[in-house]
């Protein structure tokens, strides 16, 4: 496959180092709104994501992000077990706020509850998965960053990142990356500075991985 693309410019890593992470890796669905980010549907019928238009949202992700101040304003919501992992590790890098498993009605709409919290931009890993979240962020009228497969939809979503979603591996390296960019838009790091841990320190334990 990587004899395919014609330029790795735009890459935010070599093909070579992506590739084994799997964040092109598709499913059989092919939505409508998907189809631009698809470079090609395999024979077996698995598409294929553009890993360089992946990796350009990536960095326009993370360069919308870091917008936000204070960074505790960015709350990172996923209900997928697979996701925990590497959005916990993602806001601890950050200092985003993570809200993680089940989302309880109300968090974002109803101030009388003590979990209350008024996020200025939402991030979530799968707006499927993430729908109640990606509702209530709707409701309050704050934009929303969402990872989307090619079977997502873009229902009340702002601005999308093409990529696998629910590998596990792939999750670890989108998340690694998205935090890399983010870290060098705010200034953190050095534009060509690398984070001092890898990208299997974002990736969900097997055993934690059960879905």
């Amino acid at each position: 496959m990587s004899d395919e693309y014609e330029s790795q410019e735009e890459l935010l890593l070599p093909l070579e180092t992506l590739l084994p992470y799997g964040i092109q890796i598709g499913t059989r669905i092919k939505t409508g709104h998907m189809k631009p980010f698809i470079f090609k549907v395999r024979p077996d019928g698995l598409c294929v994501l553009d890993i360089a238009k992946t990796c350009e949202r990536i960095k326009l992700a993370a360069n919308f992000l870091a917008r936000f101040e204070p960074p505790e304003k960015i709350v990172v919501a996923s209900t997928k077990l697979y996701a925990r992992m590497p959005v916990l590790k993602f806001c601890e890098l950050t200092h985003a706020t993570p809200l993680v498993g089940r989302f309880l009605p109300g968090i974002f709409t109803n101030p009388s509850l003590k979990y209350y919290m008024e996020p200025e931009v939402l991030l979530v890993s799968d707006p499927d998965a993430d729908e109640q979240a990606v509702r209530e962020a709707s409701m309050i009228g704050i934009p929303v960053v969402a990872l989307c497969d090619t079977d997502n939809l873009f229902k009340n979503v702002d601005l999308v990142i093409p990529v696998n979603n629910k590998g596990r591996k792939a999750l670890a390296m989108v998340f690694w990356l998205l935090t890399r960019e983010f870290l060098r838009a705010k200034g953190a790091i050095p534009k060509d500075g690398d984070l001092s841990i890898k990208p299997e320190d974002f990736e969900a334990k097997v055993e934690e991985s059960t879905v």
